[in-house]
């Protein structure tokens, strides 16, 4: 039967928190009362999250389905590789560490079907730490400044998708993206719903400050060249600032003669100037980045195998038992 919902999970070390998410999800989409598919994505995991998957598999080959990463691709990759695989008209994107409640899905979808075509959440109570929901909070605000796209609390992933938006998602190419905002771009009639939040069950975060502040910097230079706009204005500014300076210092040189004051003021100038282009050499090498990156038309990721039944041939009974369950291995590179 085709599935009218499919959730797309990326995994990545989640072994702690698999067997708990499975007793969760499965029945919150049973009661849900349509067709469904789950397609987990296992992001080159190195504890026993792939075995947790497969055995998963052989309990509900039916309604599930495994993607298997040769390596590490980041979440986001993981999430459009899943995309690729799924069939549903409605798409969600829930993550593995249960502190998005499987049972909130129920509403992202009764969104959907109101008309919407991107359903984003917020969540109520966040239960993180408080420099990571300052961090948060403060970058959702510059970012929806810089990039026009407003999206309230962009740190959660349970977030629905419809068809047509999933459609446009798969023949992008881009090597970095940030998904919700790639399908806040597509959608027409965006809508958020508040969810409840959890902390997590097992396991730690897998996103580093590092990771974070990576993360972001994806986010703005992927959806807006406002940075760069910015950049230039300052650099104008500067040097106009800078000739006026100059005129100043000649003009007082003549009226009032050489003077040996004001050295370390401008020793602060030549450090803030050069502070500045710096920063600038920075933020112009990250979009120089992503161009060197998205020219090289590499593969945005290896898919090594995909763990999924296999319907019987026109005229051909099902085997019985696991036989019907084939594992295809197969190891292709998903790019442009």
């Amino acid at each position: 039967m085709q599935p009218e919902l499919s959730i797309v999970i990326p995994v990545y070390n989640e072994q702690a928190t698999l067997n708990s998410l499975f007793a969760r999800l499965y029945p919150a989409l049973d009661a849900l009362g349509v067709p469904y598919e789950i397609v987990f994505v296992n992001d080159g995991s190195r504890d026993g999250s792939v075995s947790l998957l497969a055995e998963q598999f052989r309990r509900r080959p039916d309604v599930t389905r495994v993607v298997l990463f040769n390596g590490n691709y980041g979440q986001h990759m993981a999430i459009l590789a899943g995309f690729q695989s799924s069939r549903g008209q409605i798409m969600v994107t829930l993550d593995a560490d249960l502190q998005n409640p499987p049972e909130e899905i129920g509403k992202l979808v009764a969104k959907i079907r109101e008309g919407h075509d991107y359903v984003g959440s917020i969540r109520r109570v966040r239960q993180d730490t408080a420099w990571r929901t300052l961090a948060s909070k403060a970058m959702n605000r510059l970012r929806e400044r810089i990039t026009n796209i407003r999206i309230t609390d962009q740190g959660n992933m349970l977030r629905a998708y419809s068809r047509n938006v999933i459609d446009l998602i798969n023949q992008c190419a881009e090597v970095n993206t940030f998904v919700p905002a790639l399908a806040y771009t597509f959608a027409r009639n965006p809508a958020e719903v508040v969810v409840e939040h959890e902390e997590r069950a097992a396991g730690e975060s897998k996103y580093s400050l590092y990771s974070l502040i990576r993360l972001n910097f994806d986010l703005v230079t992927g959806f807006s060249l406002i940075p760069l706009q910015m950049f230039s204005m300052l650099g104008m500014a500067l040097s106009g600032a800078s000739g006026i300076l100059v005129l100043c210092l000649l003009v007082r040189r003549l009226l009032l003669g050489a003077e040996a004051e004001g050295v370390f003021t401008l020793f602060a100038l030549v450090f803030f100037l050069m502070g500045v282009i710096l920063f600038g050499i920075g933020l112009l090498g990250e979009y120089i980045g992503r161009i060197y990156q998205q020219v090289r038309a590499r593969p945005r990721y290896v898919v090594q195998a995909i763990l999924e039944e296999v319907a019987p041939a026109a005229g051909q009974a099902a085997p019985a038992g696991d036989v019907a369950n084939l594992v295809p291995l197969e190891k292709r590179g998903v790019g442009r």
